[in-house]
């Protein structure tokens, strides 16, 4: 068990295969069986395990990386510049990019009506009562989606040049690195208010 545990590709393969036998185990003795609902679950499955990978490193990012860095003694920084942080950023935005996927993938199988009262806050067809929980909903998908871009469109591009993944000058990298540090703050910035709409939107209205 020591030498499984030991390797990482190992561990998360055999942790996927046993998530894979509940999930089909759930397929088996639901209601309806191997229905859209099955598949509906799975999609929010994969949703919520990319969901926590990227809100994770946004908050070890923010809460643990930006803050200690400049107490970091400069001989050492490197290291974390070319090794931990390229890692770290091709999780990040990778996860956010199946995050985004697998919950617009939720929001659709619920029905094209579902998807436009989210989309629109509740304003498509005509505002009425009970359209509210739809634009709380919509604040939630929007927040995600603004979250999404900012990780691929800002912090991804200067992260590379800060990094040095891409050449670029001193002053520019240093522009690069504010640049990003503060895309990521508002990313840390709006993930409470996101994550709030989904968890509450979810438990009370389903």
């Amino acid at each position: 068990m020591g030498k499984l545990l030991s390797n990482f590709r190992t561990t998360i393969l055999l942790s996927l295969v046993l998530a894979g036998v509940m999930i089909l185990s759930f397929g088996r003795i639901a209601p309806g069986g191997f229905d859209q609902g099955f598949w509906q679950a799975t999609l929010r499955w994969a949703h919520v395990v990319a969901g926590i990978l990227w809100i994770g490193l946004l908050y070890y990012f923010n809460f643990v990386q930006i803050r200690v860095m400049p107490n970091i003694p400069a001989e050492l920084k490197p290291a974390i510049g070319k090794h931990i942080a390229p890692e770290a950023l091709f999780w990040f935005r990778w996860s956010a990019l199946a995050t985004v996927l697998a919950g617009l993938g939720v929001m659709l199988m619920r029905g094209h009506a579902y998807a436009a009262e989210v989309l629109s806050f509740g304003f498509a067809g005509g505002l009425v009562e009970g359209d509210q929980q739809y634009a709380l909903m919509g604040i939630g998908v929007w927040l995600a989606i603004v979250m999404f871009l900012n990780v691929w469109g800002i912090i991804w591009p200067n992260q590379k040049r800060a990094l040095g993944i891409v050449p670029a000058e001193d002053d520019v990298k240093a522009k690069s690195a504010r640049i990003a540090m503060l895309a990521s703050r508002t990313n840390l910035l709006l993930s409470l208010p996101m994550l709030t709409s989904m968890a509450m939107y979810q438990t009370l209205f389903g």
